[in-house]
């Protein structure tokens, strides 16, 4: 079903003359998707369309819906807006300069993109699955026909870290990134902190309140944070998008033990994505880690995000806003709009640029393998007897493991006594072998929990 667009419909703002120059006519918009974050980008640019043509220098106009259910389409949008339930229509409509694709998926997602980089649009999206896993086919299209492909939902929602990156840090080489970059997790972490639950309590905390999908793989897992690090380390790198690359690991095996006995030694356990610059390569990892109990990050609470940059001139900035929302995202898509009707007609040399435009030094860097990753650790060893303590400690000693305190946990709830204790820096390698070394001893009574822990120091 197709509603043909007419020349009088009503819009969000007013059509500018065909015969007016490129630079003042309204850039007009096809949007592919009017659920969470379509909606919410309705209704900004509606709301808001006043202030937001002014700092554009023209009128953006909504001249297309795709949708899955157009009559709930229309009691959104209104009678008068076009809707097609076909989103190749949006995406090689001749009357559309840029595609706004907000539904989400990466195969019919990943044509709709392409059809519309092919027919010379423009393309702004948050769907950050989509660029992690097709972003590089994506990116070369673009470059061919000289569009742009942006992208500042897809990471980090409100927060303007891609722009950041690319712009307000363009003068710095970035060491590092470090992100609080998924809203369900922090929450769930958040209450097993707050509480004292445990996991399965808390998830479903998450889930009764809409921060958690029914399905919450992506999630738990660190794959949507995964998604979003990959886009951070190509921003702040240069590199290609490596997402299949990263090390991933997610939050579900966590004990709201764990999370006390971490507290106990001042510390928070946050699911971070990091993303470092090394000698011989670029780490590109996800997992919960602790981090210092007074850092910044580690009172990132709910479903807040954070992203930190360690940059050589600028030294270290963190950003912070809401991780996801209808509008919150909407702020973002529509940002990125405001950068295609400024820039769009230029030379493409001087548009907003999309990933691998750019080639610095790391570009021929691997990705380094997890056993190379070298951390700080946290390691809690249930043990038969308090007395099983020096135990733990000598086996870390015979395995050369540095080791900057060891202690009992305070509280164990009718559990058997945990050994804690905090490492100095070592490579991931090396710990797996002194784990299995410690679930080995006699008076070791259950598995091992190893931790890393980021210092994200200055």
């Amino acid at each position: 079903m197709y509603r043909d667009p007419v020349e009088s419909h009503a819009s969000l703002t007013p059509l500018a003359s065909r015969e007016q120059r490129p630079s003042t006519r309204a850039l007009r918009v096809g949007m592919i998707g009017i659920g969470t974050v379509g909606s919410g980008t309705f209704r900004v640019l509606a709301r808001n369309h006043a202030e937001i043509a002014a700092r554009a220098g023209r009128s953006i106009e909504l001249v297309i819906v795709a949708a899955r259910n157009l009559t709930r389409a229309s009691s959104i949008v209104g009678p008068d807006l076009p809707l097609t339930d076909d989103p190749m229509q949006v995406a090689t409509h001749p009357d559309v300069d840029v595609v706004v694709e907000v539904a989400g998926g990466t195969g019919p997602a990943r044509d709709w993109v392409l059809a519309a980089i092919a027919h010379g649009k423009h393309v702004v999206t948050a769907n950050k699955a989509l660029l992690a896993v097709h972003g590089e086919e994506i990116f070369a299209a673009a470059r061919v026909q000289g569009v742009v492909v942006a992208y500042e939902g897809a990471v980090a929602v409100s927060i303007p870290i891609v722009k950041a990156l690319r712009e307000g840090l363009a003068a710095n080489r970035i060491e590092w990134v470090a992100g609080i970059i998924n809203g369900t997790t922090n929450f769930i972490l958040s209450k097993m902190r707050d509480e004292g639950l445990d996991f399965a309590v808390a998830l479903a905390q998450a889930q009764a309140l809409g921060y958690a999908e029914a399905d919450p793989t992506f999630d738990i897992d660190g794959i949507d944070a995964a998604h979003k690090l990959s886009l951070l380390a190509a921003n702040a790198f240069g590199m290609p998008l490596r997402f299949a690359d990263a090390q991933i690991e997610g939050i579900a095996q966590l004990k709201a033990i764990d999370v006390a006995c971490a507290e106990q030694l001042g510390f928070r356990i946050k699911l971070l994505g990091v993303a470092r610059r090394q000698a011989q390569g670029v780490e590109l990892r996800v997992q919960p880690a602790l981090i210092p109990a007074t850092h910044l990050m580690a009172n990132v609470h709910g479903a807040m995000n954070a992203v930190m940059v360690k940059a050589d001139a600028a030294g270290v900035t963190l950003y912070y806003g809401a991780g996801a929302g209808s509008e919150q995202t909407a702020s973002a898509v529509i940002a990125d709009l405001v950068d295609v009707a400024r820039l769009d007609g230029a030379d493409a040399a001087r548009q907003v640029p999309h990933l691998g435009v750019h080639a610095h030094a790391t570009n021929d860097l691997p990705v380094l393998p997890r056993a190379a990753v070298s951390t700080p650790h946290f390691l809690r060893v249930p043990v038969r007897s308090a007395s099983g303590i020096q135990r733990v400690a000598a086996c870390l000693a015979e395995q050369q493991v540095p080791v900057r305190q060891v202690a009992l946990a305070a509280r164990c709830e009718g559990a058997d006594p945990q050994v804690l204790v905090l490492t100095g820096p070592a490579a991931q390698g090396v710990l797996d072998l002194a784990a299995h070394a410690l679930q080995s001893l006699a008076e070791v009574s259950g598995g091992v929990t190893s931790l890393r822990v980021e210092e994200l120091a200055a």
